[in-house]
């Protein structure tokens, strides 16, 4: 297949859209990237890339990290990560403190941010956080087969300086007993892991072991088992677009991650991985014109789970 002429005119549309979206403002670093920016790739099992716009420009990829974050602590600590973050679809804004508390501090799912926040303390595991953002970065670019993926200095820090919510969260959490390490010590590695910058290209080459199942398919790796390859891409799809999940499930068809950076990574099992970045958000924090690209190019290529 040849997705050249397919991904200018999805990308064509899709920048009809860009002045309907609004950048992350609550992240002064993010508040002044350009929203007039517009990218999309497709990287196939077999390695072929395609893209189109702005695909090769670095972005903080903010909670789409929680996707790999999520596949290292399955790895670490398996099917008992589920006694302490549940798989539900949540309903609320990602940042809700009301229903952490309703339901006595285990996060409903792990892309929300206290369900990510309990998978950096699960990562975390009494070591000194720059130990355990080393292994987050250095995970994602082998993910990425580039070592150039880096995190963002000054994205960190703003979070840092600005996230009141994120540190409610986490101390709500500790409060119900559910962090095992300083709230200090999680939260510095959560803020590192979603000043993560890559690119379209990169972003998609990193998430294609979930389109293969588990499988790197250009090196052969197996990264996780095929079983727990579809558990991840079964969250994605019903949690990866916070209270809109159910919407873009609906739209698209495909299991996706969202970030309040404008990007968004998509799977299409034994095809290809998707990433599309538009830093202008929606209400519900997900991409405005990168969730229409994705819905065009579904709808055009016939991609679905269903």
């Amino acid at each position: 297949m040849d997705l050249t002429s397919t991904l200018e005119r999805v990308a064509e549309r899709a920048r009809r859209h860009l002045t309907e979206g609004h950048v992350a403002g609550y992240i002064p670093a993010l508040a002044r990237v350009d929203p007039s920016r517009f990218g999309i790739a497709v990287v196939s099992v077999d390695g072929q890339v395609w893209t189109a716009g702005d695909a090769r420009m670095p972005f903080s990829i903010q909670s789409i990290s929680k996707v790999f974050t999520l596949t290292l602590a399955l790895g670490k600590v398996g099917q008992s990560l589920w006694e302490r973050i549940g798989r539900e679809p949540s309903g609320s804004a990602f940042n809700s403190i009301v229903q952490l508390e309703r339901e006595g501090g285990i996060p409903r799912n792990p892309f929300i941010n206290a369900g990510a926040i309990v998978v950096t303390d699960v990562l975390l595991d009494g070591r000194p956080p720059r130990t355990t953002i080393d292994e987050i970065l250095g995970f994602v670019r082998r993910r990425a087969d580039d070592p150039t993926v880096a995190i963002d200095d000054e994205v960190a820090r703003s979070e840092s300086e600005t996230g009141h919510r994120n540190y409610s969260l986490a101390h709500f959490l500790a409060s119900f007993g559910r962090l095992r390490n300083p709230v200090d010590d999680a939260l510095s590695v959560y803020f590192h892991q979603c000043a993560l910058s890559m690119n379209c290209v990169q972003l998609a080459r990193a998430g294609l072991f979930l389109a293969a199942g588990g499988r790197d398919p250009l090196t052969g790796e197996q990264v996780v088992a095929a079983e727990r390859a579809r558990r991840i891409n079964a969250l994605m799809l019903t949690c990866g677009h916070y209270d809109a999940s159910g919407d873009v499930a609906f739209r698209i068809g495909l299991p996706g991650k969202s970030g309040v950076g404008g990007g968004i990574l998509a799977v299409v099992p034994k095809r290809a991985a998707i990433a599309v970045w538009s830093p202008g958000l929606n209400a519900n924090g997900n991409s405005h014109a990168g969730t229409i690209a994705l819905e065009l190019l579904a709808d055009e290529m016939g991609w679905s789970v269903f």
